[in-house]
């Protein structure tokens, strides 16, 4: 597996990124299916965040909850 692929079941998953970030629609979950790189992509483009305050805000929701992507 793709090390920058969430790990686990997806469906499960974008539950839990979408309570951390609402803006994020469906659409977006879909077309990220568990890629970092993607999310970290669509966070910027919905909240209007340079790609290093998303980064680091995915890095600090990955570590508070033990995700491994």
């Amino acid at each position: 597996m793709n090390e920058d692929r969430i790990s686990g079941n997806w469906k499960q998953f974008k539950g839990k990124v979408k309570e951390k970030w609402g803006k994020l629609t469906d659409d977006d979950l879909d077309v990220i299916e568990g890629k970092r790189e993607q999310l970290a992509g669509r966070i910027q483009e919905r909240y209007g965040y340079a790609k290093d305050q998303a980064e680091k805000e995915m890095k600090d929701w990955e570590d508070s909850n033990k995700y491994k992507w």
